[in-house]
């Protein structure tokens, strides 16, 4: 039975579709993995073409389902049995289709950038979680070099009374080249810090999700 993780922010702009294709390729190295990309802008499709042109038509073990939001429960019903994680990628501004993915979710993954607007814009997001009683975990994501940031916007998290990574995931350059080649940072640049970072994050997200 998969793990179900939806990775949600209903403010735009956090490298959502990048951490949610970079945790996919992660744990492809080692589980079958599937997602679902209910995204209007479809930001993850796109770059599962990419991959399907470099790496044929099975995309290297990933496999993806671009459905609208209200199809997230059939859709899966009809796939949870055959993957062991499935990562669904939300709309960042269609509330009642975010509502229907956080819902699905074993545990809702939500990027935020360091900074305290970002952190802010993302009650939206905190508020829909909590209305569905699902558990939540954020990821710092694109910290800037030799920044101070990250301390200050764990410790700010953890006073809010919530849920963060310990993994922080910098703006890292190999994220981004990856994402154009239609693969991850494991796979272009396996001994990059980028590639650690990720792998750290996809097991840290993993034992959260089974563990609660």
């Amino acid at each position: 039975m998969a793990t179900v993780i939806t990775v949600a922010q209903q403010k735009g702009g956090v490298g959502k579709t990048t951490v949610a294709a970079q945790l996919a390729v992660a744990w492809a190295k080692g589980s079958t993995v599937a997602l679902l990309d209910i995204d209007p802008q479809k930001s993850l499709s796109a770059w599962y073409k990419v991959r399907q042109s470099v790496l044929g038509a099975e995309a290297g073990g990933l496999f993806l389902s671009d459905i609208s939001g209200w199809r997230i429960g059939t859709e899966l019903d009809r796939i949870r049995r055959r993957f062991d994680f499935i990562i669904i990628d939300s709309p960042p501004h269609a509330e009642s289709d975010a509502r229907v993915a956080i819902r699905s979710g074993d545990l809702v993954v939500v990027p935020i950038q360091p900074s305290p607007i970002d952190l802010w814009a993302t009650r939206a997001t905190l508020g829909l979680a909590r209305q569905e009683k699902c558990n939540v975990l954020l990821v710092v994501n694109r910290l800037p070099p030799r920044s101070r940031l990250s301390g200050l916007m764990v410790s700010s998290i953890r006073e809010m009374g919530l849920s963060v990574a310990e993994t922080v995931l910098g703006n890292r350059i190999a994220f981004a080249v990856s994402m154009m080649e239609g693969r991850g940072a494991v796979e272009t640049a396996k001994n990059s810090t980028a590639a650690h970072e990720i792998l750290s994050l996809a097991a840290e997200i993993a034992y959260v999700a089974t563990n609660g």
